[in-house]
């Protein structure tokens, strides 16, 4: 029989870039807050349940251990992300785009804006895209009137850059 062996963390996660709106990163703050603030109870109540006995049968005990391996990891990943944050704080030169802006652009007729932010806060139904997704990493350092070709589901897609706003 082999041994199993875990993918080392670095597999299995897509790469982050750590760029934050100055709002996000207020957000995740508070939310770090709020996490940790929980955290005493969550705790509490793993104790309590465990006083209860045998640890194989108490379903309840099983389910509250694991609310709290959940409320620790999300508190980490949190700090993770808080510790290697980079502001974006739109940039006043709209001459190309960059990260922070808000591009207009025009596709098969229809014209769409986009924030281009990090990964963290991507919405593309919001108008927010990654800086890294096919897109956003295009549109970066181009300039208005710029042409470009963007592979998206495997369609070949011409977009160009009508506007860039800070």
């Amino acid at each position: 029989m082999q041994t199993p062996h875990r993918r080392g963390e670095n597999n299995n996660r897509a790469p982050k870039d750590y760029k934050l709106s100055p709002e996000k990163y207020r957000s995740l703050e508070h939310k770090l807050l709020r996490l940790k603030a929980r955290h005493p109870q969550e705790a509490s109540e793993v104790k309590r349940l465990a006083e209860m006995g045998d640890f194989s049968e108490n379903a309840g005990y099983q389910m509250a251990k694991s609310r709290l391996r959940g409320l620790n990891q999300r508190i980490l990943d949190i700090e993770h992300l808080l510790k290697r944050a980079e502001i974006v704080i739109p940039d006043a030169d709209t001459s190309t785009v960059k990260a922070g802006h808000r591009v207009t652009i025009e596709t098969a007729g229809k014209e769409k804006t986009y924030t281009i932010l990090g990964g963290a806060e991507t919405d593309p139904d919001a108008g927010v895209i990654s800086l890294l997704s096919p897109l956003g990493s295009s549109l970066l350092n181009k300039k208005v009137g710029d042409e470009i070709s963007v592979t998206v589901n495997g369609k070949e897609k011409i977009i160009r850059i009508i506007k860039i706003e800070a």
